[in-house]
Formats: C-alpha cells, structure tokens, sequence
C-alpha cells in the first residue's frame, strides 16, 4: 500500500487528536510532520516529535496538510493553505476561513464525499455542530427532502480549544473548595451555567451569532439545496467534550419515527439508541472520546405537517474535527484523488 506524508498545523486538542487518529485507523502514513509557530520537541498524544517552525518551505515533501485550528481561530490556513496547495500538498482545513469559498468543497464524507471530485487542492471540515446535526439529518433528508429545521444545540467547551477545558475543571475545583471563580475563556463562568453565545454577532442576520449563520449556510452548501430554512440557537454548556443538538424538522413529506430509525439505522456513522422508557438515549458523557453519532429521542413533532423532532450527540473533537479530516484523506485515497 502507498505511504503518505502527512502535515499536522497545529498542536492544541484537535491536533492532538488528528495523531491519535492517525494511528488508531492505522492510516497509511509513512510522515508525520507536525507544524507550529516556533520549532521544538514536544510530546504529543504520546509520541515526540520534533515540531518545525510553519513557513511555507515546511509544506514541500507533503502529500496532506491537515489544518488543526480549533473552530473560530484564524491565521494559519489563510497565511498558509494555498501556499502549501502550490507546494504540491493537499489541504485539510478544520478552520472556518474558507468554508463557503466557491474554490473548496465543505465535505462530510458519509453525506457529499463525491463533491471531492472537484476538488483544487484545498477542501474544508464543516462546523462540529453542523457536521454533528447533519449526520443524523442528511440520510433521512435523501428519503424525503427536508424543508427546514430549528437546531439548538448544546456544545461542549473543548470546542474552544484546551484553555476552555483547563478552565471547566479549575472552577469547578475552586467552587468545590470555595474559592473564587477565574473566568477567562468565555464572558460568564461556564461552571454550572450555560452561555447562550458561541461566537459573534452575525452583521448579515441580526439577533444571530456566527456559530448560528454556520448551521445555515453550510447546511445549504453540504446538502446542495440552496432554499432549506434553517434557524440555530447555539448555547456552550459546561460539558468537557461532545455536543449535543436537539433538532426540530419538517419534511415534505410523511417521515415516521419508525422510518427515521430504520434509516438512520443503516446509516454509515450513525447509530440508533432510542428507549424513552428504559431511559436509553444519547448523551454526551458515554459518547465523549467516540466516532460515530448517536441519534434518540426520535418522534413526530406535532406542531408542523410532517414534523419530526430528534437528539443527536456526537464527540466534536472527533467526528467534528480531526476524525472528519482524517476520513477526507482516507475518501481522497479511495477515489484515486490523489
């Protein structure tokens, strides 16, 4: 089998991951290189590596370059992608700069791998929320088309990178002690509270935060219908890893909660835990550190004609970063794409 050299940019809790990724899929990786502001040794999802200065010589050699930058960072792809694309290499990007350029394809690879096919060097992951939502959305949509649907969603703060996550765990350890309550990451405490604000004010759709106008338009894109409605209302809960969407959707038609589950069922990536009465359902806890999403609470939704109403959680630092990109890799090797 032919090895590949892969670039990570970027060594926070998605970066971590892509390594991880990378060896547990046993990806035909024969280089790891991995990229960052300044060059040192560092140990990552245990492994050393020695980490190089990102400038753009770095990217040559490379068959990927995976861009790590947790959701809503800027810089790296923008300053390096379609120079590492000249240099030969294929690019991954995890951050929103170039979601809706027409140039890249917003792929989830069990939903629209085939708009990898007009690729031009650089393609891009969704959003986690949206990849999350759309997972568990997309193969009941193919059955009978969906016309639109309230997502409000429930996302953890690894999504804001590791300074979240170390921040979670220090409030919660100073509230247990009785001691003051640093907040840094967010604009309220996270501990024992949630935030109805992930991102900023959306200038084109006011009252809407960027996280919010996410769910729209990469919906629209990903799923190639540029009419469906889509309202999102995006909260940060205090929840260290997962995210979890409660999802409001009128289709077209007739879609039972019997059908849903059987589709959704036979859905690559998915899985079906839905039980009201023995209290199964998913939740972010089990599910954190895992791949596939996981879909319940499914059933008719009264208040609109063909109406049904579902939850879906899934690991956002997995299936809603590094997984993906890795997985994109893995659909570009197999459709010879590279």
């Amino acid at each position: 089998m032919k090895q590949y050299r892969v670039g990570l940019v970027g060594i926070g809790a998605v970066g971590t991951e892509m390594v991880k990724v990378l060896r547990q899929r046993k990806f035909p990786v024969s280089e790891i290189r991995i990229l960052a502001r300044s060059e040192r040794d560092e140990a990552v999802a245990g492994e050393t590596f020695h980490v190089r200065e990102a400038k753009p010589e770095a990217f040559d050699g490379l068959d990927f370059a995976l861009f790590a930058g947790t959701e809503g960072s800027k810089g790296a792809s923008k300053q390096f992608g379609w120079e590492a694309v000249r240099r030969g290499c294929i690019v991954i990007d995890n951050g929103d700069d170039f979601r809706m350029d027409d140039r890249v394809p917003l792929v989830t690879p069990e939903i629209n791998g085939e708009a990898l096919l007009k690729h031009q060097g650089f393609i891009a992951n969704p959003n986690c929320s949206t990849i999350i939502t759309l997972m568990g959305l997309a193969p009941l949509h193919r059955v009978v088309p969906i016309r639109r649907f309230v997502a409000c969603t429930y996302q953890s703060v690894s999504g804001t990178g590791r300074a979240a996550i170390d921040e979670l765990e220090q409030q919660v350890k100073a509230w247990a002690a009785g001691g003051k309550l640093a907040v840094s990451a967010y604009p309220h405490q996270i501990a024992f509270n949630v935030i109805p604000q992930i991102g900023s004010a959306k200038k084109e759709m006011p009252g809407f935060t960027t996280e919010e106008a996410k769910m729209l338009f990469e919906t629209r894109k990903i799923l190639g219908v540029p009419d469906i409605r889509v309202a999102a209302t995006c909260v940060r809960v205090p929840v260290f890893f997962a995210h979890s969407i409660a999802v409001h959707i009128e289709f077209s038609g007739p879609m039972s909660p019997e059908c849903a589950r059987e589709i959704l069922s036979n859905s690559p990536g998915v899985q079906v835990l839905d039980d009201l009465a023995a209290a199964q359902y998913p939740m972010p806890l089990p599910l954190a550190h895992t791949d596939d999403i996981v879909v319940g609470r499914i059933r008719s939704d009264p208040s609109v004609e063909n109406g049904l109403a579902l939850f879906a959680v899934g690991d956002n630092i997995r299936k809603g970063a590094a997984l993906n990109a890795v997985q994109i890799a893995e659909e570009m090797i197999r459709r010879k794409l590279v």
